[in-house]
């Protein structure tokens, strides 16, 4: 609706600013007063420069489509030129067919100075509206085109986020699988009770990992793991949990830190001992886990989808503003995960 009015407004303005330019040089080189004249004439005048600047607009309009498409970037010189060349014929022809009759049937008749300032300052101010358009028209596209960028490279990032979503339950369900097929062997009910702590874990992984839950729902979460694999693990384990109270509602994306906990009960030997500990220090969570190492080095299956996962979700979801440790110690294995910015409590 806007654009509407400014499209019925602006000639009118335009007209009157081109018509008062040009009667004010005619009027100085013949000596003369254009508001002297009677009101009729310059009524007559006005309407018919008002008429040629709605022609003219609707012109530059449609020549600005035509050359948008005709002429795609980076434009050379020659085709800048060979553009606003064609753009100033049509002014021309506009103001001839319009403009010029006018002059002819007032006054004193056609002038050679009243055919050089309607050819020379309805141009000047036409050329520049065409190049303000143009100028307009080409940020509008430069827009327009790196938010569709940005669409698809967000598209990319959601489709990525779903691949990774998709290979990491299967990750997760085979190794909670093999917990509870040890677990059949010894002691059904065990096992039983393990299924239904499975179910609520596997309840948990149902949230979107596209939006954050509580960093306190993550650790409920990874308590529920803990106890899970503590289930089938020697009794001789050392396991040492330390939750920060600060950590409660914070925001955080869920399944971040369940790889380096996993992990660490995958590969623990050697003394037997987990230590997993969360504080939260100035908004940042810190995230650390350490287990010891077999006495005898454990050949790692090619792979490592839940760390190369875990790299790759943290890279797409906490871009610049995470850190990831991993070190070899010889007799242990260490990993520390700083992610910045969860202090913002919802």
């Amino acid at each position: 609706m806007q654009n509407l009015r400014w499209r019925i407004i602006f000639p009118v303005v335009y007209g009157l600013i081109i018509y008062t330019s040009i009667r004010l040089v005619n009027d100085i080189i013949s000596d003369t007063r254009f508001w002297l004249r009677p009101w009729q004439v310059n009524a007559a005048e006005i309407c018919m420069s008002i008429l040629a600047c709605y022609v003219m607009e609707a012109v530059l309009l449609r020549l600005l489509e035509k050359n948008q498409q005709r002429y795609k970037p980076p434009i050379s010189n020659r085709a800048l030129v060979k553009e606003f060349a064609g753009v100033a014929l049509w002014i021309e022809l506009v103001c001839t067919a319009i403009i010029m009759p006018v002059a002819a049937l007032t006054d004193d008749g056609l002038q050679w100075y009243d055919v050089v300032n309607i050819y020379l300052i309805p141009l000047l101010y036409w050329l520049l509206y065409y190049a303000f358009a143009r100028g307009n028209a080409a940020t509008r596209k430069s827009y327009e085109q790196q938010l569709q960028i940005e669409k698809i490279s967000n598209d990319q990032l959601q489709a990525e986020l779903r691949f990774l979503k998709a290979q990491y339950h299967p990750h997760f369900l085979f190794n909670a699988l093999n917990t509870v097929y040890f677990q059949m062997d010894e002691d059904v009910g065990r096992a039983k009770q393990t299924i239904e702590e499975l179910s609520e874990l596997l309840r948990y992984q149902l949230y979107d990992q596209q939006q954050t839950v509580t960093v306190r729902q993550e650790l409920q979460y990874l308590q529920s793991y803990i106890r899970l694999q503590k289930s089938r693990m020697n009794e001789h384990l050392s396991l040492d949990v330390r939750f920060d109270d600060a950590l409660d509602g914070q925001q955080l994306y869920p399944l971040l830190l369940l790889p380096l906990v996993e992990n660490a009960f995958k590969y623990a030997g050697g003394r037997y001992w987990i230590r997993i500990e969360a504080r939260l220090e100035q908004d940042r969570l810190h995230f650390h886990v350490s287990n010891a190492k077999p006495d005898i080095t454990v050949q790692r299956k090619a792979g490592g989808i839940g760390l190369e996962h875990l790299k790759r979700r943290l890279a797409l979801l906490y871009p610049g503003k995470h850190t990831l440790t991993i070190q070899d110690k010889g007799q242990s294995f260490l990993a520390d995960l700083v992610i910045e910015e969860v202090g913002d409590k919802k």
